[in-house]
């Protein structure tokens, strides 16, 4: 099967993007569309192309094989963040149904595209359940973590677990805070990013308590991301293999701690197309084969 992603940590091999210029198309239409996204800025699309040259230089020796989502109608320049819209589990894709109005179109999109891929649909999340990619962390292959927050409601995580009950042990939810409203990006891995199957960043003042008792009881050690570095994403890394990751630079405490651990670390600068969209390297990509 050339599928299977139930970790946030092993080696990917296989990777689903969508390049900016299919997402962002042209300067004109992001004009049209960042205030309407609830960006925090408009990303310069030359810009925006520039740095995902280097990202890409940076994942491509490390990966067997990328798919690029092509452009598709009804969706916005959100569709460079590929983690949401699909969940992949070890049976198949998971398609989800989006909290953000906006993203509505993405999961038929993401879906479609799989298809020609050879790769099966286990399910999607339909009618009034909502589920978005950021608010699932694979806590192990048989543990799954799902936010409960804004993104992501009861009848969705109800409509998950039905389709992954012969698939995982454990199902946790963990409510999310108000933080700041219903119109920000708050999932789950906006606070924890897991590096190894022991190891993971995380940002503790948006955790519940029993959640992060939890993490411990599993003899995960958090790294802690200071004040000022959560905002600048340092708590949104990507493990392409076990203590090996991608983050965006100019978070420089953070990447100390990392590498005090043993973890090897690449920066990618996301000026344009992370920081002004929220999103970062985890957000940029939707593994589909781990191993």
């Amino acid at each position: 099967m050339n599928i299977g992603s139930q970790s946030e940590t092993k080696k990917i091999s296989k990777l689903l993007l969508k390049h900016p210029k299919d997402a962002f198309q042209n300067d004109a239409h992001l004009q049209d569309q960042w205030q309407r996204l609830n960006y925090p800025g408009c990303p310069d699309f030359d810009g925006a192309m520039r740095e995902y040259s280097e990202f890409l230089a940076l994942l491509e020796p490390h990966v067997d094989e990328i798919a690029f989502l092509p452009p598709a109608p009804n969706t916005t320049p959100d569709a460079i963040y590929t983690h949401d819209p699909v969940i992949i589990t070890n049976r198949g894709a998971i398609l989800c149904n989006m909290g953000k109005d906006l993203r509505q179109g993405e999961p038929a999109a993401v879906g479609a595209f799989l298809e020609e891929l050879n790769i099966p649909i286990l399910g999607a999340i339909t009618g009034s359940g909502r589920l978005e990619g950021g608010d699932v962390v694979w806590l192990d292959e048989k543990t799954l973590a799902v936010g409960r927050g804004y993104r992501t409601n009861d009848e969705g995580i109800r409509q998950l677990k039905a389709l992954t009950v012969d698939l995982i042990d454990e199902l946790i939810v963990v409510p999310l805070p108000h933080w700041q409203g219903p119109d920000d990006v708050l999932h789950i891995m906006s606070f924890i990013s897991p590096i190894d199957e022991d190891l993971a960043v995380v940002y503790s003042k948006l955790m519940t308590v029993p959640f992060r008792e939890y993490l411990l009881q599993r003899s995960i050690k958090l790294l802690e991301v200071p004040d000022d570095e959560y905002e600048t994403m340092a708590c949104n890394i990507l493990a392409v293999a076990p203590r090996k990751c991608m983050m965006l630079a100019g978070n420089p405490l953070t990447r100390a701690m990392l590498e005090k651990e043993g973890v090897t670390v690449w920066e990618y600068e996301g000026r344009e197309r992370s920081h002004k969209g929220c999103g970062g390297p985890t957000c940029l990509t939707r593994p589909l084969l781990r191993a």
